[in-house]
């Protein structure tokens, strides 16, 4: 026996058409005749005219003037929620226990306050062979730390040297960097590859790799990082960690450069 056609159709079939034409509205910067939209979309014009005046009746579409239609604010308002509620710790944990289930190695999350980042999440196990010292909540100078200069990479030569001036560059370990000449071509390693690295400047015997978690706005907003013994750091992990951290990026709303 055969099943009766749903009887949402008609409503699932309002709802493509509305959303062919905020995809239509949202390529274009300038405001849209109703002829234009009704060409690209392939409706009827007066098809489109109603579900438009739906849609502006909503906020979601606005009329400049007559005849014209652009995008409206309540998609703004939307999409700010949305982007309030995104949280890098949430959109990170999956990429961080695939990262981690590839290498075997403790990998973090650290986000910056001030001249220190935080550790604000961390996906390891026991078998990795290293003891973890610094917990979820543990904190670190910028220039000690892989993360720590991803942030100081993003920032421009004058706030380095007012990093510099504030904290003396304290070091922690015979491998720390304590010049700022020094800092400033680490830096600059940095920018070239998209990767920072400590090589036992926090701690002896422990090296670490990280890469930039950037937001929708292009802003970093946390660093990805794998820690592993000194002599179990491998440089093949570079592209995995930064395949990791830009799949945590683009769960952020952020949108790669493409190249020319």
């Amino acid at each position: 026996m055969k099943k009766k056609p749903q009887a949402t159709t008609p409503s699932i079939q309002v709802l493509e058409r509305m959303f062919t034409l905020i995809d239509v509205l949202a390529s274009r910067a300038e405001p849209i005749s109703l002829k234009e939209l009704s060409e690209k979309t392939g409706l009827h014009p007066s098809t489109t005219h109603r579900i438009l005046n739906d849609l502006t009746l909503g906020r979601f579409v606005d009329r400049p003037e007559v005849g014209s239609y652009r995008l409206g604010m309540r998609l703004l308002e939307l999409g700010n929620l949305v982007k309030g509620r995104l949280n890098v710790r949430e959109a990170a944990l999956a990429p961080m226990r695939k990262l981690h289930k590839l290498i075997q190695q403790p990998v973090n999350l650290s986000v910056r306050q001030g001249d220190e980042i935080v550790y604000i999440e961390r996906t390891y196990s026991e078998r990795s062979g290293m003891q973890v010292v610094r917990a979820i909540g543990g904190r670190a100078p910028l220039h000690l730390t892989s993360t720590g200069k991803l942030f100081l990479a993003f920032d421009d030569a004058q706030r380095v040297r007012a990093y510099a001036t504030r904290t003396g560059l304290a070091g922690h370990t015979r491998n720390s960097i304590t010049q700022l000449p020094v800092l400033e071509r680490e830096l600059a390693k940095v920018r070239q590859y998209g990767i920072a690295r400590d090589n036992e400047e926090l701690e002896l015997g422990v090296r670490c790799m990280a890469a930039g978690v950037f937001d929708d706005q292009g802003q970093l907003v946390a660093g990805l990082s794998i820690s592993a013994p000194a002599d179990r750091l491998d440089e093949g992990w570079g592209a995995k960690l930064q395949a990791a951290a830009q799949e945590i990026s683009l769960a952020l709303g952020h949108q790669p450069r493409s190249e020319p």
